[in-house]
């Protein structure tokens, strides 16, 4: 997978008051750390970083990080929101090598879902799993796992194991787990209707203690 060139520049100063200073001009502080280096100040332009957040697969995709001159090859690892305005705050990269083995969590992907025979039937498709856990080194990184519903009835279940993994990609469990199921819409307001009663016991019981 071909990585994204990100331009930085390096930044000498920490804290509140150089970081605000930055966003003010329109640069959002960030920090590249591991792979046994030094971490690295940096800051990037916002648009070109909000760019990239809007695009799909931000966690997987890897990025070619240039700072005076020195390349860095990083996967982003997190990246700091404003609570109210979902501005970009604070990014952090991690640095990988070639061969570095990684654990990271592998968006999933549902494909054909308009033609699944269980959905046309009036089923819905009810997500358990958002990701999955994987293990692969950084020339195998997938974007997404793909999951094909075209052939997908009402109450299949669809499991970990189940999936196709690409070339070179492992899944971090040990055991077996449902991660997507094609339900009745009976069994799904059902089902939210179960969960939504045991949110409020909980809230009851808590507040009783309290």
């Amino acid at each position: 997978m071909k990585a994204t060139q990100l331009n930085a520049v390096k930044r000498e100063k920490a804290g509140k008051g150089a970081s605000r200073a930055h966003r003010r001009s329109g640069h959002i502080p960030a920090v590249i750390y591991g792979d046994k280096q030094e971490p690295v100040m940096i800051t990037l332009e916002e648009k070109v970083l909000t760019a990239e957040m809007n695009k799909s697969g931000l966690w997987t995709r890897q990025f070619e990080i240039i700072v005076d001159g020195k390349h860095h090859h990083v996967l982003c690892q997190d990246i700091q929101k404003h609570p109210v305005s979902s501005r970009p705050m604070h990014a952090d990269f991690l640095r990988i090598s070639k061969n570095a083995e990684l654990t990271l969590d592998i968006p999933l992907r549902f494909e054909n879902e308009a033609i699944a025979p269980g959905i046309k039937l009036g089923g819905l498709l009810n997500v358990v799993h958002r990701t999955l856990e994987a293990k692969c080194t950084p020339d195998n990184i997938p974007e997404a796992f793909v999951i094909d519903l075209s052939k997908a009835e009402m109450g299949d279940s669809i499991t970990a194991f189940s999936i196709e993994m690409p070339k070179g990609v492992k899944l971090t469990a040990e055991e077996d787990f449902t991660v997507a199921t094609i339900v009745s819409a009976q069994m799904s307001e059902t089902a939210e209707e179960t969960a939504a009663a045991t949110a409020s016991a909980a809230d009851a019981s808590t507040e009783k203690k309290a």
